[in-house]
């Protein structure tokens, strides 16, 4: 499993809606820092710190190919975040059906049944209830002239 900092790393880098979206655009295959940063109302710097994030969390890899920098998917972090989730997966999932056993075998030994509707008074309680109060107070102080 992969290193806990470089784990923070991946999971900072896709807490981020803009970087998120360059993952997604990644995903249909290489492009150029200047198509991932078109759909992105940023400037260029701007966009570029999201690039190095990603860089940074290796989930990207650039390269130049003449005058063009080209962005790729690193798959490998992806990976070992998939892993991760994963593990935790396994241990919710038994979690919650331990508990769904607990909830089924709760129901044989006493069954849940519905209390009777009462007829009359709403409230158990002896003491009043008091009417809602009115959208508007009364008139306020009138003005002398």
């Amino acid at each position: 499993m992969a290193d806990g900092a470089l784990l923070d790393q991946v999971f900072w880098a896709l807490s981020d809606a803009t970087r998120r979206g360059v993952i997604e655009h990644l995903t249909q295959g290489p492009a150029s820092v200047s198509d991932l940063a078109q759909p992105h109302a940023m400037s260029l710097p701007g966009f570029m710190k999201h690039l190095r994030v990603l860089e940074e969390a290796g989930l990207v890899v650039r390269a130049k190919e003449g005058r063009t920098v080209r962005c790729e998917l690193a798959p490998r972090a992806l990976e070992d975040a998939a892993m991760w989730l994963a593990h935790y997966e396994k241990f919710w999932s038994a979690q919650l059906d331990a508990l769904g056993r607990y909830l089924y075998h709760q129901e044989e030994v006493r069954p849940w049944t519905a209390r009777p509707a009462r007829k009359g008074r709403n409230s158990a309680s002896a003491a009043a209830t008091r009417p809602p109060p009115k959208k508007s107070g009364g008139p306020g102080p009138t003005r002398k002239r």
